[in-house]
């Protein structure tokens, strides 16, 4: 009898850890399922103990209820005392199982399915990056073998200047550039930049916005002659010449050209030189009338188009020679 309870008591933990590891691997899914089998092999598993105890001690199943009580007393008292050695068991080794599926589920899902979901995370974040890292370096590639627009632009503008005999003036891109340049060029050719015009903007203010005022009202007196070639209301484009940073061009420097009767020259790349005719004024009239030079670049700096001021150099005067005696 002491060798068949012994055999039962083994068979009684290794279906118990059956039944864990199967609770342990079931999913939300297959829970119902896996906790049906589990029910279905431990009563398989008593029924049949059952029948070995009856048939060693020489009893016939359905005899009379005493002698099934006490047989199953006897494995009722097999399974409890099997039951208190595993809990023993895991208390010592420190892994307790959950009283049910419920919580084994609960339990298990940190290390299953959220660190499952974390890796595929992490796998989808590093495939971005790494997609991101392969287009960055495909980038840099292409732009290595772009041309240098800026360098190629400022070695032609130069060779252009050197052709016109012209030497440049930096001037501060910082939206005032037109201006600022046309003010310089004012300056150089000795024309004053507030007494021929209407303006009654102090000769304290800086220079540029004494040129963008002088613009502004040009534009504004002659209306008829601007506003078709306007995207915006004429007092809302004149408000941004006067009050603002806003960047000049083509119309301002005919409104300049008019007011300060000059003829604008503006040198572009490739060596492009446009001409804007302005009115009488104190530049002079017809052919000696001066020309205010400008260089116009499209790539060489950081804000976009910019101006700077263009000067004719001063022709070298050749030392007269003495005569010998």
């Amino acid at each position: 009898m002491e060798e068949l309870q012994s055999r039962h008591r083994k068979e009684l933990r290794d279906l118990q850890s059956r039944v864990t590891q199967k609770k342990k691997q079931a999913s939300k899914k297959t829970r119902k399922a896996v906790n049906e089998e589990c029910e279905r092999l431990e009563r398989e598993l008593k029924e049949r103990q059952e029948y070995e105890i009856r048939e060693f001690s020489g009893e016939v199943v359905g005899d009379g209820d005493d002698g099934g009580e006490g047989v199953s007393g006897k494995l009722e008292e097999l399974t409890l005392k099997v039951g208190g050695e595993e809990e023993a068991q895991e208390k010592t080794n420190g892994t307790e199982e959950p009283p049910s599926s419920q919580q084994d589920h609960t339990e298990q899902q940190p290390n299953g399915g959220a660190a499952k979901k974390r890796n595929r995370q992490k796998d989808r974040l590093a495939r971005r990056a790494a997609e991101q890292e392969a287009l960055a370096q495909q980038a840099s590639l292409e732009a290595q073998s772009l041309p240098d627009l800026k360098s190629l632009e400022r070695t032609r503008m130069l060779a252009s200047m050197s052709a016109h005999h012209l030497s440049e003036i930096e001037i501060r891109a910082d939206g005032h550039c037109l201006y600022s340049a046309v003010a310089d060029q004012l300056k150089y050719l000795s024309i004053p930049i507030s007494t021929t015009t209407t303006t009654t903007t102090e000769s304290s203010e800086p220079s540029y916005k004494i040129i963008r005022t002088a613009a502004a009202e040009y534009i504004s007196s002659h209306a008829g002659d601007f506003e078709p070639f306007l995207e915006e209301p004429l007092e809302t484009y004149v408000h941004k010449i006067r009050d603002t940073a806003e960047w000049g061009g083509q119309l301002e420097l005919l409104a300049l050209a008019k007011t300060y009767g000059v003829e604008v020259c503006v040198l572009q790349d490739y060596g492009r030189v446009e001409r804007i005719e302005g009115g009488d004024g104190q530049g002079g009239d017809g052919e000696g009338k001066k020309e205010l030079w400008l260089g116009y670049y499209k790539h060489g700096f950081g804000l976009g188009e910019h101006y700077n001021s263009l000067r004719k150099k001063k022709k070298k005067q050749n030392p007269e020679k003495k005569e010998g005696g």
